[in-house]
């Protein structure tokens, strides 16, 4: 990006001293010669790819010199490093997108500004994860976590893998099963967020659902119901308790499995030459075929709202986060792109397990927003249809059970 643009970034987000420095008292010479101090928090598995791409940086930007220190922060920590002591944090830093509402709560994060750039690269669902009350506040880097269908190719055609009627059929006719959990507030939340029913968290902690409702699509919350209750009620599938999939997949009893890349490799071993992977296959609800969505994951990188390298720390961030970033975060790390472009290329859709989670997240992937007493009710509400509903309690009963104990606060 053209320097000029670089100093104008700079002058419109920086404080009140470092804007006297873009005025009209400042010299170019002191703008190029005067070293930029960043640092840098990445997991310790990216540290040679982030040095790498640093080091690239610099080379874009020749005329400037910089002083960028790389630690070591876990993705799944940075959040509570951070607020510990926010000023004494980096500049650029990694972090996983279920971190991002306390990140800005706590005023840690500085504002996109280059919207339309991230925006126009990046899938619909990453941007998402990035923004709060319409705000963007960080760089999309991944879109791999979150889950889609495996399936054995030699007994289920890509067609069949479509829709779960059809799904459990060839599974039936092959004398084998389709797994999922469902006991989970992460999976079954899928069949709602497919059928355009939402989950926010309250000021208070609790969690809001709209499940018990009617969606903007005019359908019910018990309809989606009902369609979990005919799907665990079909004799060719399989309630899959969590954490247990690996075992589920080694028995040798699926024909298919809903899951996440962290599955591939037993997957794989257990389809062999008939491994494959897609979105997830609609359902039958209210008479007609709904999405399946699913509750997506993401890495972002964020910049510090407290950096006096605000304007410099913003470009390294879009650097690290732009097209052949993420090419190379692929290649060398197999970690699934967030950026559009990666995600159609062949080497993405090679990949079959990337692949699948990048069409998922594309398409009917929902950043889930939960607080921590979503978790529990929603458990309990995936094993009572998972075992069929065996109380034969009504389903509106248990949907409005669920709302109202997701709704208690915790703060």
């Amino acid at each position: 990006m053209k320097k000029k643009f670089l100093v104008a970034l700079m002058c419109a987000t920086m404080s009140a001293s470092l804007l006297t420095g873009c005025g009209a008292g400042s010299s170019k010479s002191k703008t190029s010669s005067d070293p930029v101090n960043l640092t840098v928090w990445a997991a310790e598995e990216d540290q040679i790819l982030t040095n790498e791409l640093i080091e690239k940086f610099k080379a874009a930007h020749s005329d400037t010199t910089f002083n960028i220190t790389v630690g070591v922060e876990s993705e799944a920590k940075a959040k509570d490093d951070l607020l510990v002591d926010p000023e004494a944090g980096a500049d650029v830093f990694a972090f996983a997108s279920d971190q991002i509402t306390s990140l800005v709560k706590a005023n840690v994060l500085q504002n996109v500004q280059d919207t339309t750039t991230v925006k126009n690269n990046n899938v619909t669902g990453s941007v998402d994860a990035a923004t709060v009350n319409g705000n963007l506040y960080a760089y999309p880097m991944s879109a791999d976590n979150g889950y889609f269908l495996y399936y054995d190719s030699s007994i289920i055609t890509a067609d069949a893998a479509k829709s779960w009627d059809t799904l459990l059929a060839a599974c039936n006719k092959a004398g084998k099963k389709t797994g999922m959990v469902l006991a989970s507030g992460w999976y079954n939340a899928g069949f709602f967020f497919g059928a355009d029913f939402t989950s926010t968290v309250k000021e208070d902690g609790g969690t809001t659902l709209n499940w018990n409702k009617t969606s903007s699509t005019g359908i019910k919350g018990t309809d989606v119901a009902q369609g979990i209750l005919n799907i665990s009620s079909n004799s060719a599938f399989k309630a899959i308790t969590d954490g247990e999939s690996s075992n589920a997949i080694a028995t040798g009893d699926l024909g298919a499995i809903v899951s996440g890349t962290w599955d591939g490799v037993a997957v794989q071993k257990a389809f062999g030459k008939g491994y494959a992977a897609t979105a997830l296959p609609t359902y039958t609800c209210a008479g007609k075929q709904v999405a399946t969505g699913s509750a997506a994951g993401y890495k972002l990188i964020g910049v510090n709202a407290n950096s006096k390298q605000a304007g410099w720390s913003m470009e390294l961030a879009l650097f690290l986060t732009n097209e052949e970033s993420q090419t190379s975060r692929f290649e060398q790390r197999q970690i699934g792109p967030s950026n559009i472009n990666v995600g159609k290329s062949s080497a993405v859709q090679a990949n079959v397990a990337l692949a699948a989670v990048t069409a998922q997240n594309a398409t009917n992937g929902v950043v889930q927003q939960a607080g921590d007493n979503y978790w529990e009710p929603a458990k309990t509400f995936g094993e009572i249809l998972a075992q069929g509903n065996p109380d034969k309690t009504s389903i509106q009963t248990l949907l409005d059970n669920l709302v109202s104990a997701v709704a208690q606060g915790t703060k």
